[in-house]
C-alpha cells in the first residue's frame, strides 16, 4: 500500500454506493468504523445532491472490536429494512471492515427479510472504485434480470437498454438526455436506463430490450457481458464522443437494431470551426491526455482528427484499459503512461511540456503549478465539473462542448501572448489611453522611445520555409507586427536567415 495526498479512485465500496445513490427503492447496508460516512460528502458536496445516499453503516467503533460486530451488523440490516422499506438490498464491507471478516452476506442471508438481498464482495485492497461500481451493477443484473417473457409483445420500434449512467458520474447526467434523444431521433426506443434512476423492478425487465448500450464501459461492460450470454441481447460499445465517434455510434446502433442510419448532424457545429481562420492558429497544438481508459481514448480521437492537435502523451490510472490506450500511444508512436500515482503523470507532463493538458482535476492542480492551459475530461472532478446547466460530453452537442472547453483555454492564451508582444508597443501601451475615443498623445520623447527604428527593419533579411509556415499560423490582424519584431531581433543579432528557432526565440523575447 502507498500514502499519498491524491487519489483518482476511491475504494471499491464508494462505486457500489455510486450505484446504490443512482437508484431507486434499492438499500446498501455497509459494514463499516465510525468515520467511513466521509464517503456522504462526495455526492451531498461535490455532487449538490439534495439528500444522503441510501446508505446504513454501522459505525463499529474501537471498544466493539472485542464483542459481537456480527450482531451488531445483523441489527443494522434489520433497522435499515425497517425504516426505508426498499425493494431490495445490498450488502458489503468497506476496506477497514473486510479485515476483521464479518461475512455481510451470510450474516444477511440469515435474517430471512422478504426482499432480495444481494451480497458484494468488494477486495478493497486489490480493487477501486470503478471496478467496485461495475461489480455492483453485475451482481444486481445478475441477481435481478429476467429474460423476456414468452407472451411478451414488441413495440412498433427497436428497444434498447442504457447502461452505465451512475451517480457521481462525469457529466452522466447530461450525457444521459442527450444520447436519448439521439436514439429516440433515429427511431430506437428506451426500454431501461441502468443504474440512473432505476429501480430493482427496472432491472428485472432489461431482458425486454432488444439490445444494450453500453455509455460508460468501466461501469457497464460486465453487466453487458452477462446479457449477451444469458439473454442473446447484442451490445453496442462505441462510445459517442465527438462527431466521429458520435457517426460511428448511429451506424453501429442502426446496425444492430435494423434499421436506416440517422445522417442529418443537427446541432454539430464543427464543420463551421474547420473552415474557420481560427482553426489554422490551433494545428498542430501538443496535447496531453490523462483519464480512465474509455474517455483518454475518445479525448484522443477528438485531439487529433477533429481539431488537428498532435498528441505527445497519453495515459490512464484505469489498469483495466491499459492494453486499449497502449493500442492508441503505439498508434501515435508514443508510449502510454499506466499508473494511478498523480506525481508520475506529473512527471511526464513537465518533461513534455505540452501546449494543452486533457485530464482529471488532478491534472487541473498540475496545469496550474506549470502554468499549462487545461480542460477536464474525466472523473476524479469536483463540484465545478457538475454545473447547473446542460453540458454533455456525449452526441453532437456534446462535441460543441467539448470544442469550447478545449479550445477556450488555449484562446486565452493567445489573448494573454499578445498583451505581452504589444506592451511596449506605443500604440497599445496603458499611456495611450483609450482606443474608443480621444486620447492625450504620446510625448514626442516617449513615442521615440517606443517606436522601433526605420532602420530595424532589415531589407536583406530571409525567412526559411518552416519559419515561414509558422508565421502564417498566427492571426492576419497581428502577423505583420510579428514579422518585424521576428526580423528586429534577428538584425540585432547578426541572424541573416530566420529559422523557426529564431521566430520561438523572438516570442520568448518580447512576452517578457
Amino acid at each position: 500500500m502507498q500514502l499519498t495526498l491524491w487519489t483518482y479512485e476511491g475504494p471499491p465500496h464508494v462505486g457500489a454506493m455510486r450505484i446504490a445513490t443512482a437508484m431507486e427503492g434499492l438499500h446498501y447496508v455497509l459494514h463499516a468504523p465510525q468515520g467511513d460516512t466521509y464517503a456522504d460528502l462526495l455526492f451531498t458536496m461535490i455532487e449538490r445532491r439534495d439528500r444522503r445516499p441510501p446508505v446504513t453503516y454501522t459505525t463499529f467503533q474501537a471498544r466493539d472490536l472485542g464483542g459481537d460486530t456480527a450482531g451488531l451488523f445483523q441489527d443494522a440490516c434489520r433497522a435499515a429494512y425497517e425504516r426505508f422499506k426498499p425493494e431490495a438490498m445490498i450488502v458489503g464491507a468497506s476496506c477497514t471492515a473486510e479485515l476483521i471478516q464479518d461475512d455481510p452476506g451470510g450474516l444477511a442471508t440469515t435474517l430471512g427479510l422478504p426482499i432480495p438481498v444481494i451480497a458484494l464482495e468488494l477486495p478493497a485492497y486489490q480493487k477501486k472504485e470503478n471496478w467496485g461500481a461495475s461489480e455492483t451493477l453485475y451482481r444486481l443484473v445478475r441477481g435481478l434480470a429476467r429474460p423476456r417473457a414468452a407472451d411478451h409483445v414488441r413495440g412498433p420500434r427497436p428497444s434498447c437498454n442504457i447502461l452505465g449512467p451512475t451517480a457521481l458520474g462525469f457529466r452522466h447526467r447530461d450525457d444521459l438526455l442527450e444520447i436519448r434523444r439521439l436514439l429516440e431521433t433515429i427511431g430506437v426506443t428506451v426500454n431501461i436506463v441502468a443504474p440512473l434512476g432505476a429501480r430493482p423492478a427496472d432491472i428485472a425487465r432489461l431482458g425486454e430490450a432488444d439490445f444494450n448500450v453500453v455509455l460508460y464501459p468501466e461501469i457497464a461492460d460486465a453487466a453487458a457481458r452477462y446479457l449477451e450470454k444469458a439473454f442473446g441481447q447484442p451490445a453496442v460499445r462505441t462510445v459517442p464522443i465527438g462527431v466521429g465517434a458520435t457517426r460511428d455510434f448511429i451506424a453501429e446502433v442502426a446496425r444492430v437494431a435494423g434499421i436506416a442510419p440517422l445522417t442529418a448532424e443537427a446541432g454539430s457545429r464543427l464543420p463551421w470551426y474547420s473552415r474557420s481562420v481560427d482553426s489554422t492558429y490551433l494545428t498542430g497544438k501538443r496535447v496531453f491526455v490523462f483519464g480512465d481508459g474509455p474517455h483518454a481514448v475518445a479525448a484522443a480521437r477528438v485531439a487529433t482528427t477533429e481539431l488537428a492537435f498532435e498528441l505527445v502523451g497519453i495515459g490512464t490510472y484505469s489498469r483495466e484499459f491499459a492494453r486499449e490506450v497502449r493500442a492508441v500511444a503505439a498508434a501515435h508512436g508514443i508510449e502510454a503512461l499506466i499508473t494511478d500515482d498523480y506525481l508520475d503523470v506529473e512527471e511526464q507532463i513537465a518533461a513534455l511540456r505540452p501546449e494543452l493538458i486533457l485530464g482529471t482535476q488532478m491534472e487541473r492542480h498540475i496545469a496550474k503549478r506549470l502554468g499549462i492551459p487545461c480542460a477536464v475530461i474525466s472523473a476524479p472532478v469536483h463540484v465545478q465539473d457538475f454545473p447547473a446547466r446542460h453540458s454533455p460530453q456525449m452526441g453532437f452537442e456534446g462535441a460543441n462542448v467539448l470544442f469550447d472547453t478545449w479550445v477556450h483555454p488555449l484562446m486565452m492564451g493567445l489573448e494573454e501572448h499578445l498583451l505581452h508582444m504589444f506592451r511596449d508597443d506605443f500604440e497599445f501601451n496603458d499611456r495611450s489611453g483609450s482606443h474608443l475615443g480621444k486620447a492625450p498623445a504620446p510625448a514626442a520623447s516617449a513615442v521615440a522611445a517606443l517606436e522601433p527604428a526605420p532602420s530595424v527593419v532589415p531589407t536583406t533579411t530571409r525567412w526559411d520555409e518552416g519559419a515561414e509556415r509558422e508565421l502564417r499560423k498566427i492571426p492576419f490582424f497581428v502577423r505583420g507586427k510579428a514579422r518585424r519584431n521576428t526580423e528586429r531581433f534577428a538584425l540585432e543579432r547578426g541572424i541573416a536567415t530566420i529559422t523557426l528557432d529564431t521566430l520561438y526565440d523572438a516570442k520568448a523575447h518580447f512576452g517578457r
